[in-house]
This record gives C-alpha cells, structure tokens and sequence, in this order.
C-alpha cells in the first residue's frame, strides 16, 4: 500500500487520555492512518509520490466535527445582510438603510442574524423599523431561525393579510385587528412569505454551499452532523462528493415533521444510509417545541407572558409513535427539544420506544436506548439543544443513553449573566439558572457533543470549544460569564468534538481518535488547545485541515 501522506514533527494529541503519543510523525494511505513512529521510520515509507508536511511541532488532533449545523440552509441565510452584530434598534435601522440604498429597484432585501434583544421591552414587530423598509420587500431572519420579520410590503406580496392554520406550532403573528405584524413563527408560517420572494438559481445554490463549506474547513472542521435535508440538499451534497469538491464528511438527518403519514415515514425508513462517499443520510430530526425568546418552547410553566405552553406536536401522543416506530427500524433520531417539558416528553418517548411502551408510563425505567435493536449497530437517540431542564431530567440522559447535543454559544452569545435577556426574562430566574447544563450533564455520565448549530451561531470549532470553557459573549470578553460552573473543562470541549462525536455517530472504531486504521480526518493546530486560555483559542490559526488524509485546507505557513 503506498504512502500517500506523511506528517513529521507533530505533537499528535489523544483526546482520550488529553496526552500527545509518543510518536511525533504519522503516514497516510488510502485516507486511513497506516503507521505511527519517529520522523525517520515515517520518511522510510514514502516515496517519490508521498507528499510530506515538516510540522515544526504543531498540534495534530482528531479532526474537529460540528455536532449541529445546518450547511445548505446556512448557505443561503448567510447570503443576505449580516445584522449580527447590531446591539439597538438604532444599529438595525442603519445597517438596513444601507442594504436599501444597495437594492435594485424593486429587489428583495434579506438580512440575518437579527436579535430579539434589540428591540428591549418593545414588541419584535416590522413597525419598529418604519420607514426605513417602507414599500421595500424584505425578510429579516431572526438568530434562531425559527422566525422572521416581513416587512408589510412583503406580507402584501405574498397575499399574507391575516391569521392562518397550520398542522404545526406556526403562527402568522397579528394584532387584536387581525392585521399580521410582520412576525412569522416556526417554518410553516416563514414559508408563506419566503416563497413569494425571487429563488436563487441551482448554480447559484451550489456555490454558495461549496464557498461555505470549503470556510468550514478552513477553520478546522472536518464533519458535520447535518441536521436537515431540506429541498434538494442531498442532490447538492451528491453532486459536490462525486466532482471531489465536498470538505466535510457530513451525517445528514432530514426533517420528520408533525402530520407524516404512513408512507412520509416509509420513505425517511428507506432513505436511511442513501450517501456516497462522504456523506450518508444516518437518522431523522423531529422537533419537540421551538425556542424560547419566540415564546414557542414547551415548558412546564408559561413564561412571563403567558406562552411556551405547547409542543410544536399538536398530539404529542403521535411524535411518541413516531419515536418508537423509527427505533424499531434502528434509525436513530436527533429531537429539538429546548424547553423541560420539550425534554422530558422526548426522554420519555426514547425510554418508551427502547422498553416497547408507549413512553407516556415508561419514565426513567426503561433499558437504554443505546443498546436496543438496530439491526447490527445500536440505535442511539440524541437531544438537540436542552436550554433549561431540572436535576431529575439530567440524570436520565445517562440512564437511557440519549446523546446529549448542546451549542455553548447560544449561551454565551444570545443570553446575559445579569438575566436581563429576552431569553432570561422569559424564563424567570429558577429557569435561567439552569442555562446550558453542559456541567452536569457531562459529570451525569451523559455523552456530550457540542456543535453550533450554524447559522444560528458561527461554525468556527475553536470558538465552540472556547464558548464550552469560557461562557461569556464572544464580541465582548471582558463581560462577566452566564453560570460559569456549566463550563467544560479544554479536554472535555475537545472530547465533544472528537471522541463523543464519533460515539453520536456509531463510528467510535473509525474515528475520533489518531489511530492506526483510523480515518485520517485531523485538524492541526498552531498551539495546543488544551493549555491555550480559552477567550485566546479562537485566535489560534488552523495549518492545516486533512479529509481522508487529502488537504481541504492548507496555511500558506506550511
């Protein structure tokens, strides 16, 4: 077997044990790790053809997996105004004037990133933004992207002029006239208005997924867990693999939504392992509820308006058959679940499912899921995002062995430590003491895996793992942390992009790991992040970014 790729004069880092090897060289062949030893016994496998890299000395470790992204819908998010940055009304209105002034006539305006917190005690409302989107139609995706605001130019345009129905927790927000207000929740609702808006053509689609994915692997990332199959995502993702131009490895679970018939979930049973060579439909997203600073989460208690008081099931009963059909079919499911009440339902459902119940009695007594029947791998549940749940709740993810999948940096970038974020305020402050339990839920036993849910928050691994460590907002550093003793320590933020993710994915003998017969996916680092201080880790610069043991990034420094 030839040597294809030989790394000499790297400290290569186990996240296992959170020590460097003794070897300080590696060789590549046929996209697995083939040997370890010194600099000289790793030269005497190449050949004339064998690219070697001289390391001088960085850090090499497992490569780093995003547990939670949404790549081709990222894409196009990101492709409008950025208002991420924007901390005031005052900041929205300028940054949306100057998109205006750019406009063609008659053209659609899209932004992101848009923060409730700008609008303080006012209603997130388009009539805070008059006139400077007066006639213009426009589309403003909240951070969560789970809402938006549109601009009553678009509402018009789209023939939205009142409430409508839907089969999920979506709402066409309106005043006590019946007017819409301009905020639309949950997917359903946004649709109305988004498809009345100009579409990018397939190429246009196309490119804008492959420029984001080739910034992915250049901040590191050498997967993802893909947590949507929306439109016609898997033919993009195919067409990207067979041309040779797809950097991730991506694990990819499509939507299971509220209302699926017997043959909708025939067909996401079928779907499941359809991939190519580095991408695999591997397990099906629900949703449980939908995010707090909308007021559409299910919790046990309303917030301090009176609303996350409904699963965005509207017969919970059903997302429970559901749960348990696909665990018979040994598909392993990724649930959003943010609220305690959105938790709990989907633990027990998992717990239900693994004991043949129905759920609802099963409570925290049943086998672990990880260890039922799949065919000849274990089926393994996830939880997506777990923003605020009670002790007994925590406990029992260990119990069941549901993977618990957390984004640090919606804490540290969408919520404040004084609690005077929409976020918080909802919550009261019982509830918002139990931020992002990363902390308890590790020390619990739970399997932890961090991702950032791009484009809710950036897609940069080491800021992830910085946010998992630090817990303070990432524009500004000096602000005091959100319950700091949620924090993870460095070796366990790297576990939970590593070692964990490879668990969540049924591939800890593949990856994970720097190993002889392991994926050579590695990301190598100019300083080692376990002893780096985590508000400088995401400064350190990322050499060099191997997929299959094939450069997808490549500093100019080597």
């Amino acid at each position: 077997m030839r040597t294809s790729l030989a790394l000499l004069s790297a400290r290569l880092l186990d996240p296992a044990t959170g020590g460097f090897l003794p070897q300080t060289a590696l060789a590549v062949a046929d996209g697995r790790i083939t040997a370890l030893g010194d600099d000289r016994e790793i030269r005497e496998l190449a050949d004339a053809a064998t690219t070697v890299i001289d390391l001088k000395g960085a850090v090499v470790t497992p490569g780093l997996v995003d547990g939670h992204l949404h790549p081709v819908t990222g894409a196009e998010l990101t492709h409008g105004l950025d208002l991420s940055g924007c901390t005031d009304l005052s900041d929205v209105r300028a940054a949306l004037a100057a998109g205006v002034r750019a406009l063609a006539p008659g053209a659609w305006l899209h932004a992101w990133g848009l923060d409730p917190n700008v609008f303080g005690d006012r209603p997130v409302e388009s009539a805070a933004l008059a006139p400077v989107l007066d006639g213009v139609p426009a589309l403003l995706q909240l951070f969560d992207a789970h809402s938006m605001l549109a601009s009553p130019r678009a509402l018009e345009l789209a023939g939205v002029d009142g409430p409508r129905r839907f089969d999920q927790a979506a709402e066409v927000v309106c005043d006590p006239a019946g007017r819409p207000t301009g905020l639309l929740l949950e997917d359903a609702a946004c649709e109305l208005v988004e498809r009345a808006a100009p579409q990018p053509t397939r190429a246009e689609r196309r490119d804008r997924l492959a420029a984001a994915l080739s910034a992915m692997a250049a901040a590191g990332l050498t997967g993802g867990h893909a947590m949507d199959a929306n439109g016609d995502s898997l033919e993009l993702y195919a067409e990207l693999d067979e041309a040779g131009d797809l950097p991730l490895r991506l694990r990819v679970a499509p939507w299971c939504q509220p209302g699926v018939d017997p043959d909708g979930l025939r067909a996401l049973i079928e779907q499941q392992r359809r991939g190519g060579r580095l991408w695999r439909v591997d397990g099906v997203k629900l949703f449980m509820d939908g995010t707090i600073d909308n007021g559409t989460a299910w919790l046990e208690r309303p917030d301090c308006h009176g609303e996350s008081t409904h699963a965005f099931w509207p017969d919970p009963a059903e997302y429970t058959r559901v749960i348990a059909e696909l665990h018979r079919a040994g598909v392993p499911t990724a649930t959003h679940a943010i609220g305690d009440a959105a938790v709990r339902h989907a633990l027990d459902a998992i717990a239900g499912a693994a004991d043949g119940t129905t759920g609802e009695a099963a409570g925290g007594t049943a086998g672990r899921a990880a260890g039922a029947p799949g065919g000849d791998r274990a089926v393994r549940h996830r939880i997506e995002h777990i923003e605020t749940v009670p002790d007994d709740t925590v406990r029992r993810f260990a119990e069941l062995g549901v993977i618990a999948s957390m984004q640090p940096t919606h804490c540290c970038d969408f919520t404040r430590a004084d609690h005077t974020d929409n976020w918080s305020r909802r919550l009261g402050e019982e509830r918002a003491d139990r931020a992002w339990r990363c902390r308890d839920l590790w020390d619990a036993g739970a399997t932890v895996v961090l991702g950032s849910d791009w484009p809710i928050a950036p897609y940069p691994p080491l800021g992830v793992m910085a946010g998992a460590r630090h817990r303070r907002p990432s524009r500004d550093l000096a602000q005091p942390p959100h319950n700091p003793g949620q924090a993870l320590t460095a070796l366990e933020a790297l576990r939970a992009m590593t070692v964990n993710a490879a668990h969540a994915a049924g591939e800890e003998q593949r990856a994970g790991r720097i190993a002889v017969g392991r994926r050579a996916d590695l990301t190598v680092l100019a300083a080692d992040p376990l002893t780096t201080p985590a508000t400088a880790l995401p400064g350190v610069p990322v050499l060099l970014t191997l997929l299959d043991g094939r450069p997808t990034h490549r500093a100019d420094s080597l």
